[in-house]
């Protein structure tokens, strides 16, 4: 980002004077991430939308809230509406399986979307002993393909960049509420 004479800012992903500066880094989305190159200003205006919301259903699922907002940026970049072409919808990304075991019926609503994410998610953690790692690479890819390929993340490259990104927000996240 840079400013011009009159102080407007302008976002390109090029350097285009000695007054840019980094906003926004997507390097850590996967590149079939629905949040891949969503706008700063979305993302913080979906953690103020949804905030209260977050918190209350991490603390019911003993999750930290910043998991699950990291989750939710780069599953959907807080866009209620998102839908993948494997057919996950909402917040959380769920498909319609899973929202029916969890009792999502409408998956396009945050607040059933999130209660079921975050049941989901906390299941996850449970299966896999707190393994984070694994517990996402299951969101992502599913349990069966975790338990296939050994208890390791899948060979799956959608998966092998999704963990990482997803654990990259949780800990800037981390960071930035400690300090």
């Amino acid at each position: 980002m840079a400013e011009d004479a009159a102080g407007t800012p302008i976002f390109s992903d090029v350097r285009s004077s000695d007054t840019f500066r980094l906003y926004l880094r997507t390097d850590d989305l996967p590149a079939t991430s629905p949040a891949k190159g969503v706008a700063p200003q979305r993302l913080a205006a979906g953690m103020r939308r949804f905030s209260a919301d977050i918190a209350e259903v991490a603390m019911q699922n003993q999750l930290e809230p910043e998991l699950l907002h990291a989750l939710i940026q780069v599953e959907s970049g807080y866009d209620p509406g998102a839908v993948s072409r494997a057919g996950a919808v909402g917040l959380m990304q769920l498909m319609p399986d899973t929202a029916r075991r969890y009792g999502a019926r409408d998956r396009r609503d945050p607040r059933e979307n999130l209660r079921a994410g975050a049941r989901y998610l906390r299941d996850l953690m449970q299966r896999f002993s707190g393994n984070l790692t694994l517990a996402l690479a299951a969101y992502n890819a599913g349990e069966g393909a975790v338990v296939h390929h050994g208890l390791q993340i899948p060979a799956f490259e959608e998966t092998r960049s999704y963990v990482p990104a997803v654990l990259r927000r949780y800990h800037r996240l981390k960071q930035s509420a400690s300090g």
